[in-house]
């Protein structure tokens, strides 16, 4: 699982580039996004939506998008709520307090959509959401270390040099 110092580190082009590099060595590799936050939706074959990312993940493994590689996406609808989508379908539309709440009852959802993509798959890359050092968002997380303990997956730690201080980042996260 790579997480990130932060959002925009740079997590979502080196999962799709590690992507075409183990389908490339012949590798049955399957992205995966536990939980995404984003209002640049794709849409699956069978019209399932998962974010944008994941779909051009999914095209570096020549495989088709498909719902279970982001299992959560919630889709901003206000300052202080979004549409939450699960499974690739809408399930609800919540402000932030309450979707805090709704998280712990999502968890067995991820975890059903990443044993799905075991199924198939010799290796699956796993993209964390922001960064596993926002306090506020670890009660509950499903994103991240939440979603790698539940899962008993190993974490990399991505930091972007660009932004200045990467050293600082990545000892504090």
């Amino acid at each position: 699982m790579l997480q990130g110092t932060g959002s925009d580190v740079g997590k979502s082009l080196l999962v799709a580039g590690l992507c075409r590099a183990f389908t490339r060595r012949g590798l049955a590799v399957r992205p995966f996004k536990p939980q995404n936050m984003s209002n640049n939706a794709a849409v699956t074959a069978d019209g399932a939506e998962i974010g944008r990312a994941q779909a051009l993940q999914a095209r570096a493994c020549g495989v088709p998008p498909d719902r279970h590689m982001n299992p959560v996406l919630l889709k901003p609808q206000s300052q202080i709520g979004a549409q939450v989508v699960v499974q690739g379908r809408m399930c609800d539309s919540v402000p932030a307090e309450a979707y805090h709440k709704l998280k712990p009852k999502l968890l067995p959802k991820v975890l059903e959509s990443f044993a799905q993509l075991a199924e198939t798959a010799d290796l699956i890359l796993v993209e964390g959401a922001g960064s596993p050092a926002e306090v506020n968002l670890r009660r509950g997380d499903i994103a991240n270390m939440g979603f790698a303990q539940a899962a008993g997956v190993p974490v990399l730690l991505v930091g972007d040099i660009d932004r200045g201080g990467v050293i600082a980042q990545l000892v504090g996260t």
